[in-house]
């Protein structure tokens, strides 16, 4: 039962550590910030810490005051349990950070200088390094550790079946297939099968692959742990599980043979001095992955990410396809996912030939040395590339969106001169820079969400007091079921306006489609055709089909046949769509601003009651219906966030399956010509399934998705409402009975509460200090002239 657990949580032991202790590991916690920022996330620290503990003492006081009772009051069931959740509550949820780039583009170096581990993330300059989703991290470990997270069972068979059925539709063509018309599709299959079971397993069937056995040792957790007490140590462990491993190496070490089974990579550090705990970097490869299992993962670890810095190498920033396809997938991610903030990241900027630099410039004056020139044209990339983002971001995101408005769109880094300093400062390489955006990041949500705790707690704290002290006037349920009433109202003209906001995507869902309807043939054609002809392309086209229209390869772009064809559509919605989920001033098509109203309203009926019907005699029910009210549309935003990316994906879902059919008969095709006929199959199926009505049924889909978030919001808000109302409701309900007195928690809770307008001024008037410090101090000295 519930109350048994909650009675066995009530020992001391749960909630109480050896002080001494906890205050040498909050001391190393802070390592990674200056003494300004230190101070305030101390503050911070220690507000959240003594809220814990005023949670933890009331909790065990309600615990101890119903242990022999037979039956608990409602009203006490809820109250043990909101406690009981946020004495769990994590203490702050990690910003992902994701390191989005191709193949070359320098994230791993640019990990490495962030992190201060010179050559920890294997690096080269000539091939791709990386293999899998790396997310590095800081804790609380006195080593350095890694995670191995490996495919399932079930996960690998699944891979198996498809790369020998793309293995085996070579054979079958009927005529012989030179080795350089080899795609990168069979190539990697291939590669992967020799690895895995060894020479000649490429050409084994799937039942023959079944039944061999890996050449390496597969841990049945599925999970491989290294350890070292030095970075360097575990590094070179870790090169083999994360690095590319190439296709000539003869003799290769046990552990190379199971990494095709890698998913991906969890590295924690101990607690740095440079970047804080709760900060997560993660080496997002650019173009997804085969197997669904990693490729479904690849797509999650972008969504989760609240910050995204697109790397790219500055001799491939102009131009290139990879670029803009990773700046899309990026404003995606801000379109379904949890990012709010992007940045361009340029590497490499040490780069530059300074005679050529010289002749193409168009400016007069004089430039006298290569670090001139290297400056001078990081100046211009930023105020190009800034203006460049800027539009590009404009024509997908809402006008008024927070990333229009920031100051750094891009970066200009170099690694290279940050370890080995030949022309720049260390603040000129700009790794500097981004450590303080990170650290500003993480102190700005601690303030957030210790704010938030620390309000929601004196809530709990002022019912738990109120227990034991309300006044119920004998009027009182009267009034309880106006308010009930005023409640209802207020809730039907909610979703009233979640409808007109949900009204604002169908006219650009109507356009989209007809957008669509007369463009998917000449952008199927598109996705058909490849420079070489059909060399080597019907194996990957036979990838494709295989994966239901869509192939992630390591080295060339990703290719998704459905987001494609379902492109005309997101180019009409895209701006709408972002302004219905983003924050901000409220109208009519933004939806998180009019619960914020709704939320404000119920809190002024609040008020004016109190005042009107005596509870100014007892402003502890008053305080507690209005902390509440926040509390419980305050966790809306999450559910509604976690919606919005099936519904944004819903196009593409929607078309994926109704093109599954002729996906499944091309992938079928054999023998000559294969590759035309695999093409006229899918032409045919799309031909058929848009007259049939494919992009309508998409749009009603979305429209359903829609209506489907409205009413979770709707039950979610007359639920949890309902039960706050029931438990503010009289005595003669039978929801309360009295209990151990927490006067003093309370007391405490109100001094923490006031105590969070002090520490937020002492913040800013710290930094205020620093600010003018650091125009008084001297500049840092060039490396050297040349």
């Amino acid at each position: 039962m519930r109350m048994t657990m909650l009675m066995n949580r009530g020992d001391d032991d749960v909630f109480k550590e050896p002080m001494r202790k906890r205050r040498r590991s909050l001391d190393q916690r802070f390592r990674a910030f200056p003494p300004v920022e230190q101070s305030a996330f101390k503050e911070y620290e220690k507000l959240e810490s003594r809220t814990r503990r005023v949670l933890s003492n009331t909790y065990q006081k309600l615990i101890q005051s119903v242990f022999l009772d037979d039956s608990i009051p409602n009203g006490v069931k809820y109250l043990i349990n909101r406690l009981l959740a946020l004495i769990e509550k994590p203490s702050l949820d990690p910003i992902y950070i994701g390191l989005f780039g191709s193949t070359g583009a320098g994230k791993s170096s640019l990990i490495n200088a962030i992190i201060q581990q010179a050559m920890f993330l294997p690096v080269s300059g000539e091939s791709i390094c990386t293999s899998c989703i790396v997310q590095v991290s800081s804790g609380c470990c006195e080593q350095y550790e890694a995670k191995i997270h490996l495919l399932s069972d079930q996960e690998w068979k699944e891979e198996l079946k498809n790369l020998t059925k793309l293995l085996h539709r070579t054979e079958d063509l009927g005529e012989e297939v030179d080795t350089w018309d080899r795609d990168d599709a069979v190539e990697e299959a291939i590669w992967k099968l020799q690895m895995f079971y060894g020479n000649g397993a490429e050409r084994k069937s799937y039942e023959e692959l079944l039944r061999a056995k890996p050449k390496g040792k597969i841990p049945t957790s599925r999970i491989i742990t290294l350890k070292a007490e030095e970075a360097e140590e575990l590094s070179v462990k870790l090169d083999p599980y994360i690095r590319t491993q190439r296709r000539d190496l003869a003799g290769e070490p046990t552990e190379t043979q199971i990494w095709p089974l890698i998913k991906h990579v969890e590295v924690t550090l101990p607690r740095s001095e440079l970047i804080p705990e709760g900060v997560v970097l993660v080496d997002i490869p650019g173009t997804g992955d085969f197997n669904n299992k990693r490729d479904e993962m690849w797509k999650k670890t972008i969504d989760k990410c609240s910050v995204i810095w697109v790397i790219s190498d500055i001799e491939r920033i102009s131009g290139g396809r990879a670029h803009e396809d990773l700046l899309n997938e990026s404003i995606k991610a801000c379109q379904r996912g949890f990012c709010r903030d992007i940045a361009l990241v340029v590497t490499k900027t040490d780069k530059l030939h300074l005679p050529e630099y010289l002749r193409e410039r168009k400016v007069r004056n004089a430039i006298s040395s290569q670090r001139e020139a290297v400056l001078e044209r990081n100046d211009l990339i930023k105020l190009q590339r800034s203006r460049i983002l800027k539009e590009k971001l404009k024509r997908k995101l809402p006008t008024d969106s927070k990333v229009l408005k920031t100051s750094d769109l891009v970066y200009t880094v170099s690694a290279q001169e940050y370890w080995q300093p030949a022309l720049l400062t260390e603040e000129e390489t700009e790794i500097p820079r981004l450590r303080g955006y990170i650290r500003k990041r993480l102190l700005d949500k601690k303030k957030r969400m210790v704010t938030k705790y620390v309000t929601e707690a004196f809530g709990l704290l002022l019912l738990t007091d109120s227990f034991n002290c309300m006044e119920h006037l004998p009027n009182e349920y009267l009034h309880m079921s106006g308010l009930r009433r005023f409640v209802e109202e207020k809730i039907q003209l909610l979703e009233k306006a979640i409808d007109q906001c949900f009204a604002h995507i169908e006219q650009p869902l109507q356009e989209g489609v007809r957008n669509a309807r007369t463009s998917y043939r000449r952008i199927l054609g598109a996705c058909l055709v490849r420079s070489r002809g059909n060399q080597g392309f019907h194996q990957t086209l036979k990838a494709v089909c295989l994966k239901n229209g869509i192939y992630a390869s390591r080295t060339l772009a990703r290719i998704d046949l459905n987001e494609a064809i379902t492109q005309p559509i997101y180019d009409q919605i895209d701006p709408v769509f972002g302004g219905i989920f983003r924050a901000g001033k409220p109208t009519g098509s933004t939806l998180l601003p009019h619960i914020e109203v709704f939320k404000h309203t119920l809190q002024e009926k609040m008020m004016e009651m109190g005042v009107r019907n005596g509870w100014k005699y007892d402003s502890y029910k008053k305080s507690f219906l209005i902390q509440e009210i926040s509390a419980i549309l305050g966790g809306l935003e999450d559910y509604i966030f976690r919606k919005k990316r099936k519904i944004y994906e819903s196009l593409t879902t929607s078309v994926q399956n109704d093109l599954k059919p002729c996906y499944e008969e091309a992938a079928q095709i054999t023998g000559k010509k294969a590759c035309e006929r695999m093409k006229d199959v899918i032409r045919r199926g799309v031909d058929r399934q848009v007259a049939e009505g494919m992009f309508e049924r998409a749009q009603e889909r979305m429209q359903h998705q829609f209506q489907q978030l409205k009413n979770g919001i709707s039950e979610k808000v007359k639920g949890s409402i309902t039960t706050m109302l029931t438990l503010a409701s009289s005595q003669g309900d039978g929801l309360y009975k009295e209990l151990a007195d927490v006067k003093s928690e309370y007391k405490e809770m109100e001094k923490l509460h006031r105590s969070l307008r002090e520490v937020a001024e002492n913040a800013v008037l710290r930094r205020g200090m620093q600010d003018f410090l650091l125009k008084m101090s001297p500049s840092k000295a060039v490396p050297h002239k040349e």
